[in-house]
């Protein structure tokens, strides 16, 4: 049995014996935790940090009744995210290492499961949570989760046994249909399964044998350079950019090859992780390629890059459509020369005729976002260097991977300090609410976006909005404007000499400006969820309110699939929601197209965090043989 504590909210607990349970487990008690493996408490606060953690949690006990269950922040000690249900592993000098890996041991450390929810138990397959139900054992009161099967059977399942229970993501538009308790048809679709699932391992390893069989270059230790570099940066570092850094930098110095995911929210400083990756490999004489998915993206990257690195000997170059193409000739023939440190750029980066003299790291932003001919050359790419990959909303294919432990991963989910999470409000088309909103933003000093997607009447729509205010300095923006042009637009609003920028998706991307702070998107209901959440990224980047706009038309003739995009996004508004956009958007729109039917199809049956734990178990176990294998022959 995996060995844990659980604990939810309206649980009956003392703060003695919350108290005595943490210390049993080996936690420290210390008077404010600041690592893993402490924990603190103050009047009915008890303060834990959890191994394999990224930050720590704080239990709110009251009258015997766990009342609320935060993450926070470790240096402002404000609170981020609330969680229904957290399980803690024991402390033991990485004690999670030791225990080893089954199917049993959950992959996330927060469990969020509401009602109705359908879950997954791993010995009994899917039902339906009810809630929870109180039971009097050996004169105690013990609580457990209700889970409705088919034919309305019901399976009570106490706290001790919760680590077998996960919510149920499946990626499909139709609910699972219910398992029927004391049959077994649960035992047989999951072996059926997991075979299947023992291929899938074995290929994933193979890709990655094959790449670590190359022989890298492992880069020199940092340079007094770097630390200067590094400590440069403007804003205050958070504890998980410190750590993802440490993360590539340990990697950039092995001599094999790195592949490394880094995910982290928007905004919440995986560029800075990347520049200071392109730094170190600069330092060591190698050059860097920066592969984005859009041309106004990479003129960001462009000024933010040669901002950050001005007082350094590094050239930097852009290859996008904003270059003419005898510009981008000569920057071709620079790259090829070894006289560009720094090329950031579009998928022209990976036209045949552009190559590097030395290449040491390719960073992509957002891999997603590119075509399958963009991916095949990446590919080849890949073979050549070491590459950083940036994510805001990882796709299945790249997480599972991760979880899997067939790609490395870092994560940033700690927001920046001060960070306020954006205030969204929907809203029908009210010239009133828009044109307060507009003034309301112009009055402190700060910048707005006003999204309109259609460039066949953005013209008009623009007037519109310089009639409502008249003294803001407008410009609009759009994809099929001449790249002279746009990129003349797009500096302007950087440097703050326009006030409203009416503009199209150009913006979704990447797009850092810290004093837009409003946004306002016209018919939201046409966009799909995960654009929406990476939308309002672009506002809320200081420690300043900012504010989400999305207008709707009148709610009764909104699809269905809009309905619940709306909903969802209301719903994950809070600070570091990407991860549950991006599973909500999938859950809505189904990702057959993403994994693969048959992945799908698997994903499907048993619920994606039981798929991935029997994938990463497959994938131990293989490693295991592979490992024993190779003793046995060094041994005869």
């Amino acid at each position: 049995m995996f060995l844990s504590l659980k604990y939810f909210i309206s649980q009956t607990i003392s703060l003695e014996t919350f108290k005595s349970d943490i210390a049993r487990f080996g936690y420290n008690r210390v008077n404010s935790v600041s690592e893993e493996g402490e924990y603190a408490v103050r009047g009915s606060i008890l303060d834990i940090f959890p191994v394999n953690f990224d930050s720590p949690v704080r239990f709110d006990i009251d009258d015997d009744k766990l009342r609320t269950i935060y993450s926070f922040n470790l240096k402002t000690g404000k609170n981020i995210w609330e969680h229904r249900v957290v399980i803690i592993l024991p402390w033991k000098k990485r004690a999670a290492e030791a225990t080893g890996f089954s199917s049993e041991m959950p992959l996330a450390n927060f469990v969020d499961i509401e009602k109705g929810d359908y879950v997954v138990h791993n010995r009994h397959g899917i039902g339906r949570f009810l809630g929870l139900k109180n039971f009097e054992i050996d004169l105690k009161t013990v609580e457990h989760f209700v889970i409705e099967y088919q034919g309305g059977e019901k399976l009570y399942v106490p706290r001790h046994d919760l680590h077998l229970v996960q919510k149920y993501i499946g990626f499909a538009k139709k609910p699972p249909r219910l398992f029927k308790l004391g049959s077994r048809e649960w035992e047989k679709v999951r072996k059926m399964v997991e075979k299947r699932i023992q291929r899938i391992a074995a290929e994933l390893l193979r890709v990655q044998a094959l790449r670590e069989s190359l022989k890298g270059y492992a880069f020199s230790k940092d340079s007094q350079w770097q630390g200067e570099f590094e400590r440069a940066f403007p804003y205050q570092e958070t504890s998980d950019q410190r750590k993802a850094t440490e993360d590539v930098c340990c990697d950039l110095e092995d001599i094999r090859p790195m592949d490394r995911l880094l995910c982290g929210d928007v905004g919440y400083g995986k560029t800075e992780v990347a520049m200071r990756a392109a730094f170190k490999a600069v330092m060591d004489g190698k050059q860097v390629a920066v592969l984005v998915p859009t041309t106004v993206l990479a003129e960001q990257h462009f000024y933010n890059f040669s901002k950050r690195m001005k007082d350094y000997p590094v050239k930097i170059g852009m290859l996008s459509r904003f270059r003419t193409k005898a510009e981008q000739k000569d920057i071709v023939k620079e790259a090829a020369e070894g006289r560009i440190d720094i090329l950031i750029g579009t998928h022209r980066l990976l036209s045949k005729d552009v190559v590097f003299k030395d290449l040491g790291l390719i960073v992509i932003d957002e891999e997603q976002r590119f075509g399958v001919t963009a991916k095949e050359r990446l590919k080849h790419m890949k073979l050549l260097a070491d590459v950083l990959t940036l994510t805001a909303t990882p796709i299945p294919r790249t997480l599972y991977m991760a979880l899997a432990g067939c790609r490395d991963m870092s994560v940033i989910s700690t927001p920046p300090q001060n960070r306020i999470p954006v205030t969204t409000q929907m809203i029908h088309f009210d010239e009133e609410i828009i044109e307060d909103a507009i003034r309301r933003e112009l009055r402190r000093g700060g910048q707005v976006f006003f999204l309109h997607n259609h460039v066949e009447d953005i013209e008009p729509l623009a007037q519109i909005i310089q009639r409502l205010v008249p003294e803001a300095r407008l410009a609009v923006g759009h994809g099929q404007m001449p790249g002279r042009e746009l990129e003349a637009v797009m500096l302007k609003f950087l440097k703050g000499e326009i006030d409203v920028l009416v503009c199209t998706t150009i913006i979704e991307s990447g797009i850092d400006i810290p004093n837009a702070n409003t946004l306002i998107v016209n018919r939201a209901d046409r966009f799909g969820l995960s654009d929406l959440h990476q939308l309002r990224g672009r506002v809320g980047r200081m420690d300043i309110k900012a504010y989400a706009y999305f207008i709707i038309p009148e709610h009764a003739h909104l699809s269905g699939i809009a309905k619940k995009r709306i909903e969802a996004l209301q719903k994950f508004s809070g600070l570091g929601a990407g991860f549950q956009i991006a599973f909500e958007d999938l859950q809505i729109r189904g990702a057959g197209n993403i994994l693969g039917q048959e992945q799908h199809g698997y994903i499907s049956t048993i619920g994606f965090d039981l798929y991935c734990r029997l994938l990463k178990e497959s994938v131990e176990n293989i490693k295991k043989e592979m490992e024993t294998t190779h003793a046995v022959s060094q041994t005869i």
